[in-house]
C-alpha cells in the first residue's frame, strides 16, 4: 500500500483571482499557503481532511467529471450563509436516496461542488463501539 502523507485537488482556473475570491471570500477556505507573487500566486486553501490548490491558469475550463465533495455540519445554514455572499445555488438541498442531504453550487469555472450534510442516523455515521 502506498503510504499518503497528505492529498490535495490542483485546480487551475481561468481566472485565478476570481477564483481566489470565490473560494476565500464566498466559501470561506482559511488559507494553507500561498506561493508566488502577484495575480498569478498560488494558494492552498484547508479542506477538511486534504487540501485545495489554485495555481496556475487554464485556457479552458475544467473537464466537467471533475467535481468536488464537502461535507458540512448544516446545509440549510451553508445554503443561507451562500446566498447571502451571492454564491448562485445550482440546486437546493435534496435528501437523496442515500439518505444524504445534498446541494450543488459551481465556481467561476463551473466546477460543480456538491455540499452534504450526513444526517445523524445515517450509516457513515455509525461508529461500533463509540
Amino acid at each position: 500500500m502506498v503510504h499518503v502523507l497528505s492529498s490535495r485537488i490542483l485546480l487551475r482556473p481561468t481566472d485565478p483571482e476570481r477564483s481566489r475570491a470565490f473560494y476565500g471570500e464566498q466559501l470561506g477556505l482559511a488559507v494553507h499557503r500561498e506561493f508566488g507573487t502577484g495575480t498569478e500566486r498560488g494558494t492552498v486553501y484547508f479542506l477538511g481532511g486534504g487540501f485545495l490548490e489554485l495555481s496556475g491558469r487554464s485556457e479552458a475550463p475544467p473537464d466537467p467529471a471533475v467535481r468536488l465533495w464537502m461535507q458540512v455540519p448544516d446545509v440549510a445554514a451553508a445554503q443561507e450563509e451562500l446566498r447571502e455572499k451571492g454564491v448562485e445555488i445550482v440546486r437546493p438541498p435534496v435528501q437523496e436516496p442515500w439518505g444524504l442531504l445534498e446541494m450543488w453550487i459551481a465556481d467561476p469555472d463551473g466546477t460543480p461542488i456538491v455540499l452534504v450534510e450526513v444526517p445523524a442516523d445515517h450509516p457513515l455515521r455509525y461508529r461500533p463501539g463509540i
